[in-house]
């Protein structure tokens, strides 16, 4: 028996406050919606997963989940229930025996799950749904008042993926157009269908309001780098955005700033995104003497375009000479300005190689840089 899932996301999610809708928000880097789909394309039951959307939100759709193999998304109606009704509709050309209905939004759904509500169907010839009994006690109010206390006994919260043999849901569906019912399990009892209840699962949460997201861990990602110029005729050099005198210059195709050179190349290390001779190659005379602010200026752009955060930055400066104590503060103001980052979050340190290799030798100095980022 072929089994079809549905994937619902077409609501515009706006309890769950500023932002994408919340179906391709991410968590720990990854949509919401593509948390969903993924599961369901990875049982081996299902042969097909189709998706409900808003076709306003083509865009999202196409950035969260349009690398991974999917039939063109189902156009979404007013209504959850309309646009349930859209995606049932779409498969009558090629309908499968059982189709399971799930809303995106419960992006921590499990194999285990789908497979409970799957055999359930199969086996009862009805409807199944995950659920959950109710735990806390139930009060009756009015304008602030307890009327009543409601017996728990019989009472069960439901969840998705809920499944049905597909000729039935259908016919369900379209004789429930024009009602307002609140799942379809209830659109099925109102056919009169036998709904089975299966064990749920409390991870598997739908994601309504913003303190759900964020009591989700983070995708944290750290990159490095590691710059070297050589000492040449000069008169100053230019280390993490400060000028600082000096006896001699630094040679460079750009103003040779090791610091933001080496801090570039960690924040592009940290989204993947190559290194700084990748997007600013010293061969286009363009780039000849610029201020290496708009090389970091732009891997903080290509985060924020990705979607990421910079959180925390930590450069060392390696040489004998010049002194970076005394430019310290000065360096950390000037880096927090261009990251728009709070000083606190950026960290300049100098250190010595004990007058052993070119540095010791007075030849050159170098810079290496970690850059923390957080999706």
């Amino acid at each position: 028996m072929t089994i079809t899932a549905i994937i619902v996301a077409a609501g515009k999610g706006v309890r769950a406050g500023d932002g994408p809708p919340k179906q391709y928000r991410t968590l720990s880097g990854v949509p919401v919606l593509r948390r969903s789909v993924e599961v369901f394309q990875a049982h081996p039951g299902i042969s097909k997963v189709i998706v409900v959307i808003n076709p306003d939100h083509a865009d999202f759709y196409e950035k969260a989940v349009g690398d991974l193999e999917l039939p063109s998304p189902v156009a979404g109606g007013r209504t959850r229930q309309e646009s349930v009704l859209n995606g049932l509709t779409s498969l009558e050309g090629d309908a499968p025996g059982i189709v399971l209905i799930h809303d995106a939004a419960r992006a921590f759904v499990s194999l285990g799950l789908i497979e409970r509500v799957i055999d359930e169907v199969s086996n009862s010839g009805g409807g199944a749904i995950p659920s959950l009994p109710v735990c806390d006690t139930l009060k009756k109010g009015k304008d602030g008042i307890v009327e009543e206390t409601i017996s728990r006994d019989g009472l069960f919260t439901v969840q998705t993926p809920q499944g049905f043999p597909y000729p039935e849901i259908l016919n369900a569906h379209k004789k429930a157009v024009g009602k307002e019912l609140t799942d379809d399990a209830a659109v099925a009892e109102a056919a009169g269908m036998k709904v089975a209840l299966v064990a749920g699962a409390k991870e598997n949460i739908k994601l309504t309001n913003p303190e759900d997201f964020a009591g989700h861990c983070h995708d944290v990602r750290t990159g490095s780098g590691f710059d070297v110029h050589a000492f040449e005729d000069g008169d100053h050099v230019i280390l993490c955005g400060v000028k600082i005198p000096h006896e001699k210059g630094l040679r460079g195709h750009s103003d040779a700033d090791a610091g933001l050179h080496a801090l570039t190349d960690a924040i592009l290390g940290a989204i993947g995104e190559g290194d700084i001779g990748d997007h600013f190659p010293p061969s286009d005379d363009k780039w000849k003497d610029a201020p290496s602010d708009l090389f970091l200026r732009h891997a903080a752009s290509l985060v924020e375009k990705a979607g990421g955060t910079i959180t925390n930055v930590d450069v060392t400066l390696i040489c004998e000479a010049p002194k970076i104590a005394p430019h310290r503060a000065a360096m950390q103001n000037r880096v927090a300005e261009i990251l728009g980052l709070e000083v606190a979050r950026v960290s300049i340190k100098a250190t010595t190689t004990e007058q052993l290799g070119f540095t010791g030798r007075g030849e050159g100095l170098a810079a290496q840089a970690t850059a923390t980022v957080v999706f």
